[in-house]
């Protein structure tokens, strides 16, 4: 037992994951059903207990592999959330993360191994304990991120056509986007480049396909 502290409190802590993805317009949102009580089977963000040997980023970067089976995956902390009575199972401090990937990236049999879900965000059903507020903040904070920092990017396969790049952005702002307006402004972004590649199957008259310089951006940023 450590010396330090003795006498104070101990907490569980939680991560909770919010994991984005786009299909067919549409920003979608992972959940699942709980395993355990209290409110087992009820809808709720997929998460679990940090491990005493863990930080933060490597609890949740363990429970998104658990439910995505991707490693390498764009993630970031939305904040923490321990409203004392947040959880009536016990004192819980659970430190929300957002994670974006590519739908086509996504181990579909985990769907059924861990009874996952994918659903609308604009029809969010009823979600367990602060769960729905997570999403709002992590929504709130893509849509400022979203024109300084290429985070749409992980939404979509590395080559895309700039509709379906203007769909994400649309799908995360929640409403329209003027299309001249839109690519006159993408063209003006260095890092984003045309390819000589051609899209035959979503555009019938074939679309340019783009894609990110990574080097590119990573000057841009220095």
């Amino acid at each position: 037992m450590n010396k330090y502290y003795k006498g104070e409190p101990k907490l569980l802590v939680s991560v909770d994951c919010i994991v984005l993805g786009f299909e067919n317009k549409k920003l979608q949102l992972l959940v699942g059903k709980r395993k355990v009580e209290p409110y087992s089977g009820k809808l709720s963000l997929y998460g679990g207990f940090v491990r005493e040997n863990e930080s933060l980023k490597e609890a949740a970067n363990r429970v998104l592999y658990q439910c995505t089976g991707i490693n390498d995956i764009y993630m970031r902390q939305v904040g923490a959330f321990g409203e004392t009575d947040r959880d009536p199972g016990d004192r819980v401090i659970s430190i929300a993360y957002c994670a974006l990937i590519n739908v086509s990236d996504y181990d579909h049999q985990l769907l059924e191994e861990n009874d996952l879900q994918w659903v609308d965000i604009d029809k969010l059903p009823e979600l367990y304990g602060d769960h729905i507020a997570m999403v709002q903040m992590a929504l709130s904070q893509l849509r400022k991120l979203l024109h300084k920092d290429p985070i749409s990017f992980n939404l979509l396969p590395d080559l895309f056509t700039l509709t379906q790049l203007q769909h994400v952005h649309e799908a995360i702002l929640g409403t329209e986007i003027d299309k001249r307006n839109f690519r006159k402004r993408i063209k003006q972004i260095d890092f984003i480049e045309k390819t000589n590649f051609i899209d035959k199957i979503t555009s019938k008259r074939g679309a340019a396909l783009y894609r990110i310089n990574k080097q590119a951006y990573m000057d841009a940023t220095l």
